[in-house]
């Protein structure tokens, strides 16, 4: 009976890191597996329950480094950024009216919705901008000029 608790609480565990994505979670449910093939094996509570924390506590001791070393952007690790990192600071070619609602620009050959940053600016076609941010598949845009004076506006979250 105490191997099925212990089955029940990993995969409650497992299932609850899918929300959180943390990968935090993750590693109690790993000690909760441990526990229940203790359990399985004939081990008392006591020691089930120790199982269960050693092997958690072990886990994220060792696995919760890599995580968050890998997690860390390529900014803050000193690596070259790539994917949507590498898209803010770069420049975008207006093709559609860009203002607060709507917008399309070009970046390295590839549109992108875009919205512009600053609500009371917009940019006509064929006007060259700076990406600040970006919002899922859309990117917040700059007027380039003033951009390039080494301003940058603070990227609001």
């Amino acid at each position: 009976m105490d191997a099925v608790f212990w089955v029940v609480l990993g995969v409650v565990l497992a299932v609850a890191e899918i929300f959180t994505t943390t990968l935090f979670l993750i590693m109690f449910s790993v000690g909760a597996f441990a526990a229940a093939g203790a359990a399985a094996l004939g081990a008392p509570t006591a020691v089930q329950a120790l199982v269960f924390a050693v092997v958690s506590a072990l886990t994220v001791a060792v696995a919760r480094p890599a995580i968050r070393r890998h997690a860390r952007s390529a900014e803050e690790s000193g690596e070259q950024p790539f994917g949507v990192e590498a898209i803010e600071g770069t420049t975008a070619l207006v093709l559609e009216r860009v203002d607060a609602d709507q917008g399309l620009v070009k970046i390295d050959g590839e549109l992108w919705s875009a919205r512009s940053f600053d609500a009371t600016q917009s940019f006509v076609p064929g006007r060259r901008v700076r990406v600040i941010k970006v919002q899922g598949a859309t990117v917040l845009v700059w007027d380039d000029d003033v951009s390039t004076s080494g301003e940058l506006p603070e990227a609001r979250g």
